[in-house]
């Protein structure tokens, strides 16, 4: 499961969680979330502003 940040805020989308307030489920993709979606704290970036995280191992 990915996860993505707000550039603004720091927000993180994580796919495994979702985001229930917003309405999306947990497990639910990040293709799956509308490019109009607007980050939840910070109303400021929209998802194509969004970052991916990327969480390979750096050892």
């Amino acid at each position: 499961m990915a996860r993505f940040r707000c550039p603004n805020c720091g927000y993180v989308y994580d796919e495994q969680d979702g985001c229930p307030r917003e309405g999306f489920a947990p497990g639910t993709p990040w293709r799956l979330v509308p490019d109009n979606w607007a980050c939840p704290d910070c109303a400021v970036r929209e998802k194509p502003d969004f970052e991916p995280e990327d969480h390979s191992f750096q050892g």
